[in-house]
């Protein structure tokens, strides 16, 4: 519920068919940019998402974060970052497509001791042309 509070608009959930095939989950933080030397700024940290394997490379995880995206820039978010376990290269892949630089890797992020990329873009959020999505 905190992570629910801190941002509603960018608790968003997929449906195909009155089925929920996918989620994305998103708080406000503030703190030292990830992009930007000794800033202090507001960030989205998208906390959690996830589509069901069956709904996956259909575009539903790019929307997800898309609509997370302009969500946190309405509530004056600056940046947006996230971790993604270093061995899931489908998901990282997506994220650098979708302009986001890998800032650090953090060791031993994962309950099972697995590695993640911490992962951030600027908000707002434009696609490669330029323009604003």
């Amino acid at each position: 519920m905190e992570v629910y509070k801190s941002c509603p608009e960018a608790f968003i959930i997929a449906e195909r068919d009155n089925k929920v095939v996918g989620y994305i989950m998103c708080r406000l933080e503030f703190g030292f940019s990830d992009l930007r030397r000794f800033r202090m700024v507001r960030k989205g940290h998208v906390v959690s998402v996830a589509v069901l394997p069956d709904f996956r490379r259909r575009g539903i995880g790019r929307e997800l974060v898309v609509s997370a995206m302009k969500a946190l820039e309405l509530h004056g978010g600056e940046e947006c970052f996230l971790e993604v376990r270093t061995a899931n290269e489908e998901a990282v892949k997506l994220y650098k497509d979708m302009g986001f630089d890998t800032v650090r890797t953090v060791s031993h992020y994962y309950h099972d001791g697995a590695d993640a990329f911490l992962m951030s873009v600027r908000l707002p959020y434009t696609t490669a042309s330029g323009v604003a999505s």
